[in-house]
């Protein structure tokens, strides 16, 4: 997927429409075999949250992860061209910074990245969304917010720096509490 979006940022000639387009591609080629094997994934993933937390975490991460993979392989937006354009420096440094996770993360399923990777460009760049939906719980109860047209996280900041995390691109600001 890189080889394909990485020439075309480059070039100037990325627009949202040919992004989606890309990223339905790649999201037909993730069979139910490998949403099946994601979500175990994500299951032993959860040991390392409290338990308390952990039966909503993996609800709403399944949902919103494979929920949202389903949204893409079915998506039918069409962007009129003043809707069309991506700002193609950020959409740069999100592809290396995805494209260095790939790298990163020799032990983890390859379809797993390319999902991780599908829907991280897509929430962002195509819905320009925060890539955890609104409503995501995270511990402490604290939730990703919409107030007046923006989106915040309470987990921000704290995870901006984390290796392989996607916060640095995600559209959500720092929640304050």
């Amino acid at each position: 997927m890189f080889y394909k979006l990485y020439p075309r940022v480059e070039n100037q000639e990325l627009t949202k429409n040919e992004l989606l387009n890309i990223l339905r591609e790649y999201a037909r080629k993730i069979s139910v075999f490998d949403l099946m094997e994601i979500n175990e994934l994500m299951l032993e993933d959860m040991k390392y949250v409290q338990d308390r937390y952990q039966k909503e975490f993996h609800g709403g991460y399944a949902k919103n992860f494979l929920g949202r993979l389903k949204e893409i392989k079915d998506s039918t937006l069409e962007f009129s061209l003043e809707e069309d354009d991506l700002d193609l420096i950020e959409v740069k440094e999100s592809l290396i910074m995805l494209k260095q996770f790939e790298e990163n993360e020799t032990n983890k399923n390859p379809k797993f990245i390319s999902v991780y990777t599908i829907i991280s460009l897509y929430t962002t760049y195509v819905l320009n969304e925060p890539i955890h939906p609104v409503g995501t719980v995270f511990p402490g109860s604290l939730k990703v917010e919409e107030k007046d047209g923006k989106y915040y996280c309470p987990v921000k900041d704290a995870n901006s720096e984390t290796p392989n995390s996607v916060c640095p691109m995600c559209i959500a600001e720092q929640l304050d509490f």
